[in-house]
């Protein structure tokens, strides 16, 4: 509980320092002078990319043990639900949330747990190809620290991609985990491997859902661009294309709940030297979060009208 409150306070903080750095009153002006067309068309978008992401992580449920794949209504159920629980905790805690509801129905935790890495990590990889791609195409400021951190957001995939299709790289993390004398840890970490390595053995599924994960970024860059358009800030889609996926990988750092102030930290860090003005940016940031929250709202009726027995998590 401490530890959650900490986490709340900072991004209350963060939220609060951008705010200040962007003043108030103009940020107000920003927001009354905006088109709401531009902002209407970007609520319709997020309505796209919830779609896929749970496209996606169907997908994913292909590498289950054979007849252990849930009815496709109660993945849907955990899918959404998930979504509105990260309102409340960082994307950790919603990712924990998420594993654990796929297990209780009758899914071995191990495996629920690997679909939501592999999403995860599918995900990063695609933040990573639909910058990379943009930026030389892109003319912004701070290159060299965009690189810096696609590369280091690179380096984590191929870290990802080799324990799933390398049984010798897989067996290293084994072999790093037997170091620590936790028998637990032990166990979870063969668990996890072997479930994340079935994943092997379905490169069309890796693919599609990886196809998939770029459209969900370049929606997310389109509904930026739309609140951005609405809001006067003039700057090129190609900029967006740049930005955007790695804001949106910032705002997943669990730090605090729900990307709350370290998005707002984001957008000045990387709008601001472009030339846009502070209170828009900031203005921006707060409708891009809440666009988000507006997303996952379907989860919590889910959530509130579901009565449904409690099903035993599978181990």
């Amino acid at each position: 509980m401490a530890a959650r409150l900490a986490k709340l306070l900072v991004g209350v903080a963060l939220t609060a320092l951008v705010l200040y750095w962007s003043h108030p009153a103009q940020i107000l002006d920003a927001v009354r002078a905006a088109e709401w067309r531009w902002l209407g068309l970007a609520v319709a978008l997020v309505f796209v990319d919830r779609t896929l992401m749970a496209m996606r992580w169907i997908d994913l449920l292909v590498a289950l043990a054979p007849g252990t794949r849930p009815p496709l209504g109660a993945v849907l159920r955990v899918f959404f639900v998930s979504s509105f629980v990260s309102n409340f905790v960082p994307s950790v805690g919603a990712d924990l949330y998420r594993a654990y509801a796929l297990s209780r129905h009758d899914v071995h935790l191990a495996e629920s747990t690997a679909s939501v890495l592999m999403d995860r990590a599918l995900g990063v990889l695609s933040v990573v190809l639909l910058a990379a791609a943009a930026l030389p195409f892109a003319a912004v400021k701070g290159r060299g620290e965009l690189l810096a951190m696609l590369g280091v957001m690179g380096a984590v995939c191929l870290i990802a991609a080799a324990v799933v299709f390398s049984e010798k790289a897989a067996g290293a993390v084994r072999r790093v985990a037997g170091l620590i004398p936790i028998a637990l840890l032990h166990r979870v970490t063969a668990a996890l491997t072997e479930a994340v390595r079935a994943y092997a053995h379905h490169h069309a599924a890796v693919v599609r859902v990886l196809a998939l994960s770029v459209a969900v970024q370049v929606f997310r860059v389109l509904q930026a661009w739309c609140l951005g358009r609405g809001l006067g800030i003039e700057l090129p889609l190609a900029t967006y294309f740049a930005f955007i996926p790695l804001i949106v990988f910032i705002m997943q750092i669990p730090i605090t709940p729900n990307g709350l102030g370290t998005t707002q930290l984001a957008f000045e860090r990387f709008f601001v030297p472009q030339g846009a003005a502070a209170p828009n940016v900031f203005a921006l940031s707060v409708l891009f979060l809440a666009l988000g929250i507006l997303g996952s709202l379907p989860g919590g009726v889910i959530y509130a009208f579901d009565r449904r027995p409690a099903v035993k998590a599978r181990p």
